[in-house]
């Protein structure tokens, strides 16, 4: 088994769990202990990537371009990535995040519709950046067709496509069979992105590696949408019992996640009954937020919603159905709407 590349993401992904509050000062504080603990690249943006912070995905507080200027004015020897989603973030952000020094973009897209992103791998290799293709929402197809649309990605200009488990809903079987398919077809690396719905993000993380996987992802105390992601420190300690040497000091990322990011969380970032409930229905995990909104606002378990979205395969993008399923639920229980 290869040592992997670890991307933290508790700047990204974390953004979601602190309600897109993060200040220049957090910011700052993180990458440097991230830095100096030696992870090599640290992830800045929008929870849902560039130019997120709208109506539909969450304002921020902060610019997220003022906040990744901070992150590369910050960082020694780290490499700083951002997450692009096309149709909310376009090309002009991702030249604004290039301009100011980034030098990873993450370019993700449901894992069907990988043939919207040409453009922007084609652009981000103009700019001399890194470029990696996230498939979301992979447990909803099979093996079979992520490798179709990962070759799509490696056909752009990818240097990497990530296997991203955003619902947190894959078991060890499904990420070894999806991992392994995708290594065998593709002549780039692969990654694997966890969320812990169902308790396995560490565990999903290890038998990614097991299956080729070069990269994977972590974030601080496992700061992020939903259950949040496989926690950045229990990672290297799994890895350190493991005789993988990622050269990443753990006793700095403990510190730093104890000291720094728990205090940052708004909840404590648990799989209770509306998380295993995303993870088993299948669904988006940075929806979380908004069932919840909906569920007390119209009186249904945020549970129930789920569920239904479940049963619709709703992905993102797709964030109205959830109050028109909580106002569906409301009526069925002669609830007044």
């Amino acid at each position: 088994m290869k040592i992997p590349r670890i991307t933290d993401t508790t700047l990204r992904d974390g953004d979601h769990a602190v309600s897109h509050s993060y200040t220049p000062e957090m910011v700052r504080t993180i990458v440097r202990n991230l830095d100096d603990a030696g992870v090599p690249i640290i992830e800045v943006s929008h929870g849902s990537g560039l130019n997120g912070s709208t109506i539909q995905q969450g304002f921020s507080i902060h610019s997220e371009l003022e906040l990744i200027k901070v992150a590369v004015e910050t960082v020694k020897q780290a490499k700083i990535a951002s997450l692009f989603v096309p149709g909310i973030g376009t090309s002009n952000e991702l030249r604004e995040a290039a301009e100011l020094g980034i030098s990873v973009i993450r370019i993700a897209v449901h894992c069907t519709e990988a043939d919207v992103t040409e453009q922007y791998f084609r652009l981000a290799k103009e700019l001399g950046l890194e470029a990696v293709g996230f498939l979301m929402m992979s447990h909803t197809q099979p093996a079979n067709v992520l490798v179709q649309q990962a070759k799509l990605m490696e056909s752009y200009g990818a240097d990497c496509v990530y296997v991203v488990d955003s619902a947190g809903a894959l078991v060890q079987s499904g990420v070894r069979e999806r991992v392994s398919a995708l290594k065998e077809a593709l002549s780039i690396e692969v990654g694997f992105h966890a969320h812990n719905n169902l308790g396995l993000a560490i565990g999903n993380s290890i038998t990614a590696l097991e299956a080729g996987a070069d990269q994977i992802d972590g974030t601080l105390r496992g700061l992020g949408a939903g259950a949040g992601n496989a926690p950045t420190e229990v990672l290297v300690a799994v890895l350190n019992k493991m005789n993988l040497d990622t050269g990443i000091n753990l006793s700095i990322l403990m510190d730093v996640a104890e000291e720094v990011v728990a205090p940052l969380m708004q909840v404590p970032i648990v799989i209770d009954r509306d998380n295993l409930s995303s993870g088993y229905a299948g669904v988006y995990n940075s929806f979380l937020l908004h069932v919840r909104h909906a569920a007390e606002k119209f009186g249904v378990k945020a549970s129930e919603i789920m569920e239904e979205l479940g049963k619709r395969n709703a992905v993102a993008g797709q964030e109205d159905w959830i109050l028109d399923v909580a106002v569906e639920l409301a009526e069925k229980k002669g609830l007044k709407v």
